[in-house]
């Protein structure tokens, strides 16, 4: 090459200031063929031609990074594709409570108003019971009887398909409950429920009739209530798991949320933290993700990790249950307003 270009660049022959340009020319020109042979400018062609494709090849891979994460999180998250938060009525003054029956109808309760109300699967809304003990949490149980928190005087209830009750537990030890809040219905037909004290304006009394604030249990046969924890702050929402195997319980003023092993005999061992979260009711779904409330909905999977978090426009959010026909729609009750949203799984309890 260096030949070539040389030769081409000495043909033409002039004297004096023709011959010196040519001369610095071929000089140049000998210099600029020199080094391409010995390197440096296809280095430098090289080392941008490199770089260039480091960049594309960098970037390409963010591309792809970008789109795994985006698919990953479509992936993780509970939501239905597509799906939003609808907003069902708002004419309450405070909603709890929620479960479903068998069919999917939704009842929940508006504590203030003494009414439990029934949201069906075509879309109606109706009243089931008013007055209705105030009640609070609730669970369907297997025979169709709805058992309720009944707040007005601190009892657990057993409401009948036609509206009457029976009391099955209103005391522990000769003393009255604090106020059962929330309960759970083991596949044994045993009732774990939460007893925090909350003051009430239809309260006569203003102190706690209890020592502490726990988790009781109500066996099978109805005849016998148990106190199965003693280092809980004020529990509140509780859910276990369809086999009977685990327990969750939510201590909300501790700002945590438990598991718990549940034994042959009803008791419960091994607990272990949860979440760092306290929260009012709680529900499970089939992938075993544990739903809390509070300032929305807060989901975490079954390692304790949150992976989502569903907001909802209320003050506060206080209790979810699952429902519907398919048992894939999340019932959600906060503060004056029912709420739905389309999961992609099921809920795990037939009656939450």
């Amino acid at each position: 090459m260096k030949t070539k270009n040389t030769e081409a660049i000495s043909k033409p022959r002039s004297s004096g200031r023709e011959s010196a340009q040519t001369g610095r020319i071929m000089e140049r020109t000998h210099v600029r063929c020199y080094s391409f042979e010995r390197g440096s400018p296809v280095n430098a062609w090289q080392k941008t031609k490199a770089a260039a494709i480091a960049l594309l090849l960098t970037s390409a891979s963010f591309l792809i990074m970008d789109a795994r994460a985006q698919n990953s999180n479509e992936t993780s998250s509970v939501i239905a594709p597509g799906a939003t938060l609808q907003t069902l009525a708002q004419e309450f003054k405070f909603t709890e409570g929620p479960t479903c029956d068998k069919a999917g109808n939704v009842f929940f309760t508006d504590q203030p108003n003494d009414r439990i109300m029934k949201w069906s699967v075509d879309g109606r809304l109706s009243t089931f019971l008013q007055p209705s003990g105030r009640a609070n949490g609730m669970f369907f149980d297997a025979q169709g009887n709805l058992i309720a928190c009944a707040d007005e005087k601190n009892e657990l209830w057993s409401i009948q398909p036609d509206g009457r009750h029976t009391v099955l537990a209103k005391e522990f030890e000769g003393q009255p409950f604090n106020g059962p809040n929330d309960v759970w219905i083991h596949p044994s037909g045993a009732m774990y429920f939460t007893d925090p004290f909350y003051k009430r304006p239809w309260w006569s009394h203003s102190s706690p009739p209890q020592p502490s604030q726990q988790v009781y249990r109500l066996t099978p046969d109805r005849k016998t209530v148990t106190r199965l924890t003693d280092d809980l702050v004020q529990p509140n929402g509780i859910i276990g798991t369809p086999d009977g195997k685990r327990l969750f319980v939510a201590d909300i003023k501790a700002g945590k949320t438990y598991r718990y092993d549940i034994q042959g005999d009803g008791s419960l061992t091994n607990k272990q933290l949860h979440c760092e979260l306290g929260s009012d009711g709680m529900t499970l779904d089939t992938e075993g993700n544990l739903y809390l409330t509070g300032k929305g909905v807060i989901v975490f999977d079954r390692n304790g990790k949150q992976i989502e978090r569903i907001e909802v426009p209320e003050s506060w959010t206080a209790n979810v249950s699952f429902g519907g026909k398919d048992h894939r729609t999340l019932f959600i009750t906060a503060s004056k307003g029912l709420y739905a949203i389309e999961l992609k799984y099921a809920g795990a309890n037939a009656a939450k």
